[in-house]
């Protein structure tokens, strides 16, 4: 039986989020972004990318983390980073999904790391 056109369309979508993702990638846009972005939005994304360096993390999850991060990282997505208050919504709604997706997979340490990297980005 065939797939759903949306679902087909979804994991179409899912491989070229996947195939954007980058370490440096990730890491130049989050530092880039660290102030316009705010904290909802990176402390997500970090979340997501110390899980996924976990190696206790199944491949599944790594593949939606890295799928929502390269959404993050890619330079066109539904809504420009550019746009004034609502560039960054939409980037964090595909981090929340992606962290709501993965969350029995996102331990204490992997939130713990992100709030120390916020911490060193944004003194108090």
């Amino acid at each position: 039986m065939d797939k759903p056109q949306e679902e087909r369309e979804n994991e179409q979508q899912s491989s070229t989020f996947l195939k954007q993702y980058s370490d440096t990638g990730f890491w130049e846009k989050a530092r880039s972004v660290a102030q316009r972005a705010g904290l909802d939005v990176l402390e997500q994304a970090l979340k997501l990318y110390f899980a996924a360096l976990d190696e206790d993390t199944p491949k599944w999850a790594k593949l939606t983390i890295f799928s929502a991060l390269g959404y993050f990282i890619a330079p066109l997505d539904a809504i420009p980073d550019l746009t004034p208050v609502a560039g960054y919504s939409d980037d964090l709604g595909v981090l929340a999904a992606a962290v709501a997706a993965v969350v029995t997979h996102i331990k204490e340490e992997h939130g713990a790391k992100a709030r120390e990297k916020l911490s060193q980005w944004f003194p108090e």
